[in-house]
């Protein structure tokens, strides 16, 4: 344990992904323990993301360290437009800036009816391959942690979820009015969050810092709980 560490712990809002529960920040939880006074942002019960902003406000410390993962990236420009002056580092994961193109809203829709008649559990196991490394894919336990978290979103959920990612706008222009230490983290073989728009946020954040972590995926959270909690702790104390 740190000195700074244990001198202080800094309030964390960390806000999960698509299809994903608290347990995407089990390994930062137990590991960020003695940093961080740790909190996880609710977004499966509303219907867009401004909403889900509001949401995670209204539970959230009055200032506060803010993380976000894949749609929490989303949620977490939200935040950053109803109250930048409450938030006083970000950690952008495995998350772009870009809004949908429209193959990439046809495919949401798709997704969002199959969980309507095969459920979440099917549908997460469709995207398992876009989601973890290769190498990974038979990483049992893995897998079926992933799967669990889908099983705890559920459904009804999941749909508005993905509607509200589809109504998101480009937070492209956004990106030079965040002014707070930010650190961007993406995994080296992420299919849906590439490096190449990771390097478009940490450009468009003026003295962010880029984390690429080797031999990870999409989740890194769980993929590559050490390397990620290693990013963020140094982003946290510095």
């Amino acid at each position: 344990m740190s000195t700074q560490c244990a001198q202080q712990k800094v309030p964390l809002v960390l806000v999960p992904g698509l299809l994903c529960s608290d347990a995407l920040f089990g390994p930062q939880c137990r590991s960020l323990a003695d940093c961080a006074e740790i909190a996880i942002g609710r977004v499966t019960g509303q219907a867009t993301l401004e909403d889900m902003g509001r949401a995670v406000l209204r539970a959230a410390p009055e200032r506060f360290a803010l993380g976000g993962l894949s749609l929490g990236g989303y949620v977490a420009f939200e935040i950053l437009r109803q109250a930048p002056e409450r938030v006083t580092r970000l950690a952008l994961l495995n998350t772009n800036a870009r809004a949908d193109r429209a193959e990439q809203i046809a495919q949401r829709q798709v997704l969002a009816g199959l969980a309507r008649t095969l459920g979440v559990r099917a549908v997460q196991a469709i995207l398992l391959p876009f989601l973890l490394h290769p190498e990974r894919l038979g990483d049992i336990a893995l897998r079926e942690r992933v799967l669990k978290m889908a099983d705890a979103v559920g459904p009804a959920a999941f749909v508005r979820q993905q509607d509200a990612i589809i109504a998101r706008p480009d937070n492209c222009p956004f990106l030079s009015e965040i002014k707070c230490p930010t650190v961007v983290i993406v995994g080296a073989q992420d299919r849906l969050t590439p490096v190449k728009v990771a390097e478009e946020l940490a450009a468009g954040i003026s003295g962010s810092r880029l984390e690429v972590i080797p031999d990870c995926g999409h989740l890194s959270t769980l993929e590559r709980p050490d390397a990620v909690n290693a990013a963020l702790r140094s982003w946290l104390t510095a």
